[in-house]
């Protein structure tokens, strides 16, 4: 019996919960479950409330399916999880912001995402009013001689969102790095309280511009298993054929701005050109450049146009014949590559603690894809490889999104050789009156696996819906990435994670 059947039988299971199961526990077997996860027994998918319980997400690598654990909190508090596994400790602490819920014996109790500004604590558990005045924030400090601190942020030089940087160095070595984020946070879960589907479906897909395909994916996926519907099979092609594109635009991006941090702007330049080719043939073919409100519960909104149809070979034969051109030009400058070799290093093992998922983990070794396992159509019948390297550093990244680019085109292809006519939505179903359904669904992002759950209530709205962005488990891991850099290489390693900060704000 593996660990997650023995959780699950400790539980009672909701019936309403689709497609994988969710169980309520108590204390100690939410205990066993945080002593399982801490000694990597399954990985930490989410932790997050609806208000009355917790809500843990596992995973055990190679499983066809997830377990969602939860704990009711009538005393408005449940024991920590991050007290063992700290990749937890984040989610902690804005579920102590948002909620009220309180960790027991949690390691770090500053506020997270509420920085004294809402006007408000507690905003969707018991809310208390508060001063708006903000509040000072307590940096973790590094001990020792010579040391100096380098404070960056949350402003900065380029048209970017706001973070805060805290450099503790001995001379231009960083000794800490610490992150202050939360300054973009929309209230997200405040929105989707008793909002309509389509409305829903509108502010999941903004959660993070640039994963707006797979944001949407991830709702309307979960909105499906709660009501049990099943998309038309052209929908499902198309779904993938927006997501590739989106992985296309932002791998191509990425390696463009890497190579821009290293002063090399020469191939900036080019990738950009090969990224604005991907914006404007996904604005011939499904409307919007970023395919923004493309992706709806049911299926698609809108059909590959004729102009689409014919611009995606062209746009196939225009990367495969100019982009190896540029990675080749990559490998072979030897001032880029001593800037990215050995860069900016993150460990197997703490990839593997935190469930860093994306182009994160599998340069550090994490064979994870959640196209792959736990699996959503219609990948299950497309031929892909999961591109994973070892070495850890920036360059390590920078050829995992390389691979990826070469995958995506080959997925691009063969939708189109298979695309079917008919249907692109089926109409969503709600659930009568005083009744509810709930779904789970995890969706491969550019970045990583993204996590939707959803809470369906009567007249066609949502009850509750949480969003995880994998920025949340990647975060943490830049501050581990960057110890024993130089302050200079920081912009180049930051980039080459690419974290979301809209996203991990919500």
């Amino acid at each position: 019996m593996t660990f997650l059947s023995a959780l699950a039988m400790r539980g009672n299971r909701v019936p309403a919960h689709r497609p994988w199961p969710r169980v309520v526990v108590n204390a100690p077997t939410w205990r066993q479950a945080v002593v399982g996860v801490a000694a990597r027994e399954a990985t930490l998918l989410g932790l997050w409330s609806d208000g009355e319980a917790v809500h843990l997400a596992l995973y055990a690598d190679g499983a066809p399916q997830v377990l969602v654990v939860s704990m009711p909190c009538p005393d408005r508090r449940f024991p920590s999880v991050a007290v063992t596994h700290p990749p937890a400790l984040r989610l902690e602490r804005t579920i102590s912001d948002l909620y009220g819920l309180e960790p027991e014996e949690a390691p770090d109790r500053r506020r997270w995402l509420d920085h004294g500004r809402w006007g408000v604590r507690h905003p969707l558990g018991a809310p208390q009013p508060a001063p708006t005045t903000g509040d000072t924030y307590a940096f973790l400090p590094a001990i020792g001689a010579p040391l100096h601190q380098i404070p960056v942020g949350p402003v900065h030089a380029g048209i970017i969102e706001p973070g805060h940087f805290r450099f503790s160095c001995n001379g231009e070595a960083v000794v800490r790095l610490e992150e202050r984020l939360g300054y973009v946070h929309k209230g997200i879960d405040a929105l989707m309280l008793g909002a309509p589907l389509d409305k829903a479906a509108r502010l999941a897909g903004r959660t993070s511009g640039d994963s707006t395909v797979a944001y949407a994916m991830a709702f309307a996926r979960a909105v499906e298993a709660a009501l049990g519907l099943e998309p038309p099979p052209r929908a499902l092609l198309l779904r993938a054929l927006m997501a590739e594109l989106e992985r296309l635009a932002n791998h191509l991006g990425d390696i463009g701005a890497i190579a821009n941090d290293a002063s090399f702007s020469l191939m900036h330049a080019h990738c950009g050109i090969l990224r604005e080719h991907v914006l404007r043939v996904a604005e011939a073919a499904f409307g919007h450049r970023l395919m923004m409100d493309r992706v709806v519960p049911g299926g698609t909104a809108v059909d590959l146009s004729p102009a689409g149809a014919q611009a995606l070979p062209t746009l196939i034969r225009t990367i495969r014949r100019r982009f190896p051109e540029l990675i080749e030009l990559y490998d072979s400058t030897a001032s880029l590559q001593n800037r990215t070799i050995t860069t900016g290093t993150l460990k197997e093992g703490l990839a593997r603690q935190y469930g860093a998922g994306g182009f994160v983990g599998r340069a550090s070794g994490r064979a994870f894809d959640a196209r792959k396992l736990p699996g959503y159509p219609p990948y299950g019948d497309l031929t892909f490889d999961m591109v994973v390297r070892q070495d850890g550093d920036v360059d390590a990244r920078v050829w995992v999104r390389v691979g990826e680019i070469a995958q995506s085109l080959s997925l691009i292809e063969q939708i189109l050789g298979r695309l079917p006519a008919g249907a692109i939505r089926a109409e969503p179903r709600p659930p009568a009156t005083g009744q509810s359904g709930e779904g789970l669904a995890l969706v491969e992002g550019f970045r990583g696996d993204v996590l939707a759950w959803v809470r369906l209530g009567a007249n066609d709205t949502v009850a509750r819906c949480h969003l995880r962005d994998p920025s949340w488990f990647q975060w943490p891991l830049l501050e581990a990435a960057i110890e024993g850099n130089i302050v200079a290489d920081f912009p180049l390693c930051n980039k080459s994670f690419n974290c979301s900060y809209s996203g991990h704000d919500l």
